[in-house]
């Protein structure tokens, strides 16, 4: 349950908002040297400014791939290259995107928690084996639903806060 939090987690910091962040990047794969590959494997990426992401591009070459990847993403931003350096500057959100953020966020945090559910409904199948097989007794059995339950219920909790927190931060003006 703990990685289905951890995946989501790194799947909403990808989500553009109005701050520059690395990881806006992280979804986005260039084909150079035959193969699909991170943009921060092939160039170093940082946040001179809150509104501006800096990539500087380690092989020339590789430039135009960078640039060209960045406008076929879902990112929404136009890349301004120069030299061996891309810059690209976050704008301010619209109230139009802000919406469409968060039904992304929620949309995501819906696949978190059905995969949190997921993890119950196989843990409990593994506890019914057990009882069949008369390896835990019904006592034991009825306590290990509870603390599954338990498990379930504060982890959604936890994916809850993590989408409140990250709702407040996308509908901030």
């Amino acid at each position: 349950m703990d990685k289905s939090i951890q995946s989501l987690k790194k799947d909403i910091s990808t989500l553009r908002t109005g701050r520059a962040n690395t990881n806006m990047l992280d979804t986005i794969k260039v084909d150079v040297y035959g193969q699909l590959m991170p943009i921060d494997q092939v160039a170093t990426v940082s946040v001179p400014e809150a509104r501006l992401i800096s990539i500087q591009v380690w092989d020339k070459t590789n430039t135009v791939l960078i640039e060209s990847a960045i406008q076929k993403s879902e990112l929404g931003i136009n890349p301004q290259t120069d030299g061996q350096i891309i810059r690209l500057r976050i704008p301010d959100l619209t109230e139009e995107r802000r919406k469409e953020l968060i039904k992304i966020l929620k949309n995501m945090g819906e696949k978190g928690k059905v995969a949190i559910r997921n993890i119950r409904r196989e843990a409990n199948e593994e506890l019914k084996k057990k009882l069949k097989e008369k390896i835990i007794s019904e006592d034991n059995n009825k306590n290990f639903e509870k603390n599954i339950q338990k498990l379930t219920d504060s982890n959604i909790e936890i994916i809850e806060k993590i989408l409140t927190e990250k709702e407040k931060e996308i509908s901030q003006i």
